[in-house]
């Protein structure tokens, strides 16, 4: 509303400077006539140049803004606390963890395993441990829940349902928990659990041959369970 308001006292000025050149112009003859060009007036009409000015500066401020905004990925690191945006998107180049699919509570009601991994945006520990859910996600998306839960979206309370990721939170990222189709946790732990660990776990949930045996994901005697994870 300044700019507008701005913007008309300029004009109206400008028609009265162009106002008394049109009257200099009567009084003088022609020989001394001299009328200045509209463009001129406006280039040395001071709430012109300030009107400018302003321009300049909102266009320079949103370049400014577009500039921060798309160089931030650019500049993330994984080997600080530093926030980056969301961990899985800049670390892992996997935006399909978040949000995840299903609930704790469905993947239980459907009877279907679970893993559920804990972190926090701004830590260097879990900017690392992205690959890794990466990963199990590859392998097991398909047969199982992977459900990212970040702690700071906890709702801290003294009780918690089974059915609840708050039940499992020990106080520390990242944290993983595998729940086998009955519910019962298999693994429970922090730090940088490796994949082999996770998946040896894995394997015993879907019935799989085991990792001494096969790194591949080949099922035992055939059935339905585990005939998902290795077609």
């Amino acid at each position: 509303m300044t700019s507008i308001k701005l913007q008309f006292f300029s004009n109206r000025i400008l028609e009265v400077c162009q106002y008394r050149n049109d009257i200099d112009a009567k009084k003088f003859p022609t020989s001394v006539r001299l009328r200045v060009p509209l463009s001129i007036l406006k280039s040395r009409c001071p709430l012109t140049r300030i009107l400018d000015w302003r321009r300049f500066l909102s266009v320079f401020l949103l370049l400014a803004c577009l500039f921060l905004t798309d160089t931030r990925s650019a500049f993330a690191t994984i080997d600080n606390d530093r926030y980056d945006g969301n961990i899985f998107v800049v670390f892992a180049g996997n935006g399909s963890l978040i949000p995840p699919k299903a609930t704790l509570a469905q993947a239980l009601a459907q009877h279907k395993p679970a893993i559920l991994t804990f972190y926090v945006d701004d830590s260097s520990d879990c900017k690392k441990y992205t690959i890794v859910v990466s990963r199990i996600q590859a392998f097991y998306g398909k047969a199982a829940e992977i459900i990212p839960v970040r702690v700071d979206d906890l709702s801290f309370q003294e009780t918690y349902s089974p059915k609840e990721p708050g039940y499992y939170y020990s106080g520390g990222v990242p944290q993983v928990v595998v729940i086998d189709r009955s519910g019962k946790v298999v693994l429970n732990e922090k730090g940088q659990v490796p994949y082999e660990k996770i998946d040896d776990q894995l394997r015993e949930v879907f019935d799989l041959l085991p990792r001494t045996d096969s790194v591949e994901l080949k099922r035992r005697p055939f059935n339905e369970l585990n005939s998902e994870l290795t077609e």
